[in-house]
């Protein structure tokens, strides 16, 4: 019996040799100003973070933390305070943080890979944007449709800057990957499901990331991400929306027929003797909330004198459109075949928003892009 005994303890401890001589990384350092504060290392998986290790930081600030190594590259993060330092592994490296606790999360220094040191950069840059932003929201007296267009200036001259210096020029590293899901207000800088641009962002990194590691999650993820969003900017066969002859001479704006929130049916033709603000849009964008911000200014101002908005979304994703239309206070209906709805064909409509102005005998009669523009012609109408 003891000799029994004597075996399966030798097996334990085998096994227990055997996990510990598994290969793994380290992240070490120190973070001044912490003394009593809890530091957690976390993994930023596809599922959400997942706490790895946390330590009480003593005196000194300093901590060591060690984690089996990914078979592919991913990505953890340090927290403390709610505030995070990002990083990714690709190997048994050692990952050298040091901080300061009341700057945690921006002002450290990372030293292990150059993948590390990109990725700090980025964070620093989309930091500045957040405060850029920020400051722009805060701005008063400045109608909200300029402060839309210095908004999307800013987005659009982020945007350049990171796919060219690093996206494209390094499509096979963790920080090009990372690049992709930075988000400003909540929302993704880099749209992988609607914007063609960004969607070629998404496939660089993808085509590199299968080549090097074409059975890890990250990369059938981002595959499957960027053939739905190919499928979603891929023209189908146009359909052909007959006009009833007797609707074409009773009005001379093409009706739009689409389910709201509730499932109703809204007609634009059922908007009788009121100017029409007909807005085609997508939700799920970083520049959303501003362009809304600025139809409220609008709607605020003339809805009382007779002014409706008509918000047609064309995002894929129905559950989004719900949750973000929700609290809106004007008519917000939703074409399920998106940027491929045979409304946008009719109306021409080439880039979002855009924006059209009917009068109250329901004839055309302006078209834009930017709100700040078309306010001079509703006025006129009302």
């Amino acid at each position: 019996m003891k000799k029994v005994v004597y075996f399966l303890l030798a097996l334990v401890l085998v096994g227990l040799g055997a996990c510990d001589n598994e290969p793994k990384f380290k992240v070490l350092g120190e973070v001044s100003g912490a003394a009593d504060k809890t530091l957690y290392l976390e993994a930023s998986s596809l599922e959400g973070i997942v706490v790895l290790d946390s330590v009480k930081l003593g005196n000194s600030g300093q901590f060591d933390f060690a984690e089996a190594c990914p078979e592919s590259p991913e990505f953890y993060r340090l927290r403390m305070d709610g505030k995070v330092i990002n990083f990714a592994v690709d190997s048994t490296e050692t990952v050298t943080v040091k901080a300061n606790a009341d700057k945690f999360d921006t002002d450290y220094a990372i030293e292990g890979s150059e993948n590390n040191l990109k990725i700090k950069e980025l964070v620093l840059l989309q930091a500045d944007l957040q405060s850029q932003v920020d400051k722009l929201a805060q701005t008063r007296g400045v109608p909200a449709g300029i402060l839309q267009n210095n908004m999307v200036s800013l987005v659009n001259a982020y945007k350049d800057k990171v796919k060219k210096e690093y996206i494209f020029v390094a499509p096979n590293t963790s920080y090009a990957y990372f690049a992709l899901f930075q988000t400003l207000n909540g929302y993704m800088i880099f749209d992988p499901l609607s914007n063609k641009e960004d969607i070629k962002c998404f496939a660089a990194v993808a085509t590199s990331l299968n080549n090097t590691y074409p059975h890890a999650d990250r990369s059938r993820n981002l595959y499957n991400m960027v053939i739905k969003g190919m499928k979603n900017t891929r023209a189908p066969h146009e359909e052909v929306m007959e006009l009833p002859a007797d609707k074409v001479q009773e009005v001379s704006l093409i009706d739009i027929e689409l389910k709201d929130l509730k499932g109703n049916v809204r007609r634009l033709t059922d908007l009788k003797d009121q100017v029409i603000l007909i807005d085609f849009t997508v939700y799920n964008n970083v520049m959303s909330a501003s362009h809304n911000m600025a139809l409220r200014e609008l709607y605020n101002k003339y809805h009382a004198q007779g002014l409706e908005i008509y918000q047609i979304s064309l995002d894929s994703d129905e559950h989004f459109w719900k949750t973000s239309a929700d609290n809106l206070p004007w008519i917000c209906v939703r074409d399920e075949k998106g940027i491929y709805s045979s409304y946008v064909n009719l109306y021409n409509v080439k880039n979002l928003p855009t924006l059209f102005l009917v009068g109250r005998n329901n004839v055309l009669s302006a078209r834009g892009e930017d709100v700040e523009d078309i306010e001079a012609s509703i006025k006129k109408l009302l």
